[in-house]
């Protein structure tokens, strides 16, 4: 019963994440914003990599609980924007896909590293997740658009982090971790088997 307990947020988290992808709203009917903000949350790959940036953060604790998510979503803009003027970027959804496994493989090795290197990290990822975001704009508008979708990110590293955090509180800190782990080991293979299976 008490293994059930401290499944069930981890399970959770996964089986949202599995949801299929149905077609990204139209920016004509449901505003820009509302475009922006489902389209990281219609994408395996963007849910399954940002949650884990939420996970790995609260494992590093301290100022990266924070710190490390904010990088994401910075640089993350930072993608968006060069998409937008135009810039290339090689390689744009097999590095979305490394993402999750190599964010996946962080968690369940739970590697320490100083937080401006975990921030180094995550931007490095999201830098090619702004751009795919960027990419698929089609007709709205950017700013909106944009706000929406740095939303929806932020929300999904809080809802890793809140796991990650709320694991450790209730189960203790090492039952928590020892399940923040077994998810960072379900994100990367689930990263592989978008890879093979793309």
């Amino acid at each position: 019963m008490r293994l059930r307990r401290l499944l069930t947020p981890a399970l959770a988290m996964l089986a949202a994440s599995a949801t299929p992808a149905f077609a990204h709203l139209d920016p004509a009917d449901h505003g820009s914003f509302m475009a922006g903000f489902t389209h990281p949350l219609f994408g395996t790959d963007h849910v399954l990599a940002m949650a884990a940036v939420g996970l790995w953060a609260a494992m590093l604790g301290g100022r990266a609980i924070w710190a490390v998510p904010a990088s994401f979503v910075a640089v993350m803009g930072i993608g968006f924007l060069a998409a937008m003027v135009g810039m290339p970027l090689l390689f744009v959804e097999p590095t979305i896909l490394a993402s999750v496994v190599a964010i996946g493989i962080l968690v369940a090795f739970a590697v320490p590293v100083p937080v401006p290197l975990g921030m180094a990290i995550v931007g490095f990822f999201a830098l090619f997740h702004g751009h795919a975001h960027g990419g698929e704009i089609g007709e709205a508008a950017a700013i909106g658009y944009a706000f929406g979708f740095a939303l929806a990110t932020a929300l999904l590293h809080a809802a890793g982090v809140a796991a990650g955090l709320g694991l450790g509180r209730a189960s203790g800190s090492k039952a928590g971790r020892s399940i923040s782990r077994m998810a960072g080991g379900a994100t990367a293979l689930a990263g592989v088997w978008l890879m093979v299976a793309g």
